[in-house]
């Protein structure tokens, strides 16, 4: 009898250690299925290299909340990248750092060749032009009085900004002084204190720069027009995925909330673009280097 007795004792122990275990095993496994299945509903998180044209945080305060919206509108998450002057963003777009980029013509035909970047966006009723600017009171009237003097741009591979200027002064068999800066901004600034008697940029961001610095510069000189940045992406990218954010992009000018997202970048929309597009651009048989070493040479 107390053989039984002490029996039920030490069964009830064993069934306790195995509900125990039983609902311990249950707590892990709901617990490993929720975070399943919590990052199978998570939206993926993709990267968008912005060209540096200006400063950091110009280009934050107009792309994040236009980025945030077309992320929504596409069921993914869009985050801002950018890089300390445009030489460095060569260097990352050349290593396939960002699944989108926003890039000059030159730079896509280049990139699009390796790592394989590919258009899928442009600028909206946008041809990409060249300018020159001086200090709104020289008495500089033509390109030839800039012989001879400094004369700034963003980097060596900025298309319209220094690409196509310095192109007009070879063609018109003039020697000036280049300096390389880091942004389109640090040219507008540099000509308007004086540091320099000219300066290459585009008329997009001489627009939006702050009133008090071009309202100090004139602009001197055009160059002739050519298709605009490309809005691309990396072949990693699903083409799922892509098209979702090709629509979400093109739909936002189709309504108030999206037109008002556009406004500070100077955007009337964007539209599907087309690797042909670039064409024109390769036709120039440019060879000019990229990234931060092209500038050290």
């Amino acid at each position: 009898m107390s053989q039984r007795l002490a029996f039920f004792p030490m069964w009830r122990s064993r069934v306790f250690a195995f509900r125990w275990r039983y609902s311990l095993l249950l707590i892990v496994w709901s617990l490993l299925w929720g975070s399943v299945a919590r990052a199978q509903s998570a939206p993926p998180v993709l990267s968008v290299g912005i060209v540096p044209q200006q400063a950091a945080s110009e280009l934050a305060r107009a792309w994040i909340p236009l980025l945030q919206e077309v992320g929504r509108r596409a069921r993914v998450q869009l985050a801002f990248r950018t890089a300390s002057d445009i030489p460095a963003f060569e260097d990352r777009v050349m290593k396939g750092e960002f699944d989108l980029a926003y890039m000059n013509p030159y730079h896509y035909t280049v990139f699009s060749n390796k790592p394989g970047y590919q258009a899928f966006l442009k600028e909206k009723d946008r041809k990409l032009v060249g300018i020159i600017v001086v200090p709104k009171g020289s008495p500089v009237q033509s390109l030839e009085q800039l012989q001879g003097k400094r004369v700034a741009f963003p980097a060596p591979a900025a298309f319209a900004a220094s690409i196509l200027p310095r192109a007009e002064f070879t063609r018109h068999h003039l020697a000036i002084e280049a300096r390389f800066v880091s942004s389109h901004d640090s040219v507008y600034k540099g000509v308007a204190s004086g540091l320099f008697e000219a300066g290459g940029g585009i008329q997009r961001t001489l627009e939006a720069m702050e009133p008090e610095v071009s309202s100090q510069l004139r602009v001197l000189s055009r160059t002739p027009a050519y298709t605009p940045h490309a809005l691309a992406i990396h072949p990693g990218v699903s083409a799922e995925v892509a098209e979702r954010l090709r629509q979400a992009f093109i739909a936002l000018d189709g309504d108030e909330a999206g037109r008002a997202l556009l406004e500070p970048l100077n955007f009337k929309g964007l539209v599907t673009a087309t690797d042909s597009e670039w064409d024109s651009i390769r036709a120039l048989r440019l060879k000019q280097p990229v990234g931060s070493t092209a500038v050290r040479q």
